[in-house]
């Protein structure tokens, strides 16, 4: 019931539902978006008045998040520019605030770049996620993403922060924000929160410094620069499969077709479905958990037995929702393979070229 409420509510709120009964809640729901609309514009007008206090870090702070509730892809873009920054030397530190794990709220080390202290539950899945699969990746987790940053700098030396999902956390200055839209739905139904997906006003996406237009179709036609700020377009690509115990990577494209289930929890699953689709697997069944699902025996058990109904030869989920299966038997875990996802920009050097600004200027 929770799973299809969940489902319905984001189809609504990106648009996608019209008939009248959806317009007849929308209607019911816009007094409430009104005034979460009013509040966030107030809380954005004091921080930038100085009303509500706003902190710096000694270092730059480079601000990855997105203007809607989940689903733009901002993992895989932090992870994106993690690479970047590490592959020329620089010392990394990922400030999250730990969503979902026991320890949100907490400030504490997830990863010293060479050993990863915490598990997905007590960190949260992203934090976890970046910590395993980034080679010299350092990660913090705090709700005051500032004091998480001084217990970095006093730890594990860092050179850059990169605040992940960090657009609203308003209490941390920025030196480089960069905002993430959806190609399709950039704002979903125009609505902010309950009607819609907003998390804020449109008009707060002038605090960016760079847009990236994300999940663009290859070939998609360049966006315009948004309110005069420079954007540019990409896309998620599923590079292999890993297995789930661990093991050689599968190759892709699939050479022949497969029968699979593929399951997420995630925001927006539908276009990682599509994408399977396109590499040569028959989908024979399709499941959509609510983001952050823990994959207890209830999950299990809908996933175990929509394969043997649907018989399919295999599951595969993204590695996001794989951090949390690891404690699968080997009977269980040897049926689910992983998505390893990368970042294609189409045009990188709007990006580079802001990476580069600021750090030669913060030397």
């Amino acid at each position: 019931m929770k799973d299809s409420f969940s489902a319905y509510w984001r189809d609504l709120a990106e648009g996608r539902r019209s008939q009248p009964g959806d317009r007849l809640l929308i209607l019911l729901l816009a007094p409430f978006s009104l005034v979460y609309s009013i509040v966030q514009r107030v809380r954005a007008g004091f921080f930038k008045l100085g009303i509500l206090k706003s902190n710096r870090l000694p270092l730059p702070v480079i601000s990855i998040g997105n203007i809607t509730v989940g689903g733009t892809g901002k993992t895989p873009v932090t992870a994106h520019i993690a690479n970047l920054l590490l592959r020329q030397g620089y010392r990394v530190a990922v400030l999250s605030r730990g969503y979902g794990g026991s320890l949100e709220g907490q400030t504490v080390v997830v990863s010293d770049g060479a050993t990863v202290m915490l598990g997905p539950a007590e960190c949260g899945d992203e934090p976890y996620l970046l910590a395993t699969t980034i080679p010299g990746l350092m990660v913090v987790i705090g709700s005051d993403r500032h004091a998480a940053g001084l217990l970095a700098m006093q730890q594990l030396s860092p050179d850059v922060f990169l605040l992940d999902d960090g657009f609203q956390h308003l209490r941390l200055r920025r030196d480089l924000n960069i905002l993430l839209l959806d190609h399709s739905r950039p704002y979903g139904n125009g609505w902010t929160l309950p009607a819609g997906l907003l998390r804020e006003p449109a008009g707060a996406g002038k605090r960016a410094d760079l847009i990236i237009h994300t999940r663009c179709p290859q070939g998609a036609a360049d966006h315009p620069a948004t309110g005069g700020t420079p954007a540019c377009n990409a896309r998620h690509r599923i590079v292999d499969l890993l297995p789930l115990l661990g093991g050689d990577p599968l190759p892709l494209p699939c050479p022949a077709p497969r029968k699979v289930l593929a399951f997420a929890g995630i925001a927006d699953p539908a276009g990682f479905f599509e994408e399977l689709q396109s590499l040569g697997f028959e989908l024979v069944h399709t499941i959509r958990f609510p983001d952050h699902t823990t994959y207890d025996e209830s999950e299990l058990a809908i996933i175990f037995d929509s394969m043997r109904h649907h018989r399919a030869e295999l599951a595969i989920t993204t590695e996001k929702d794989g951090v949390k299966l690891k404690g699968l038997s080997r009977d269980r875990g040897a049926a689910i393979m992983l998505a390893r996802l990368e970042l294609v920009i189409d045009d990188p050097s709007l990006l580079h070229e802001s990476l580069r600004n600021l750090l030669q200027n913060k030397r």
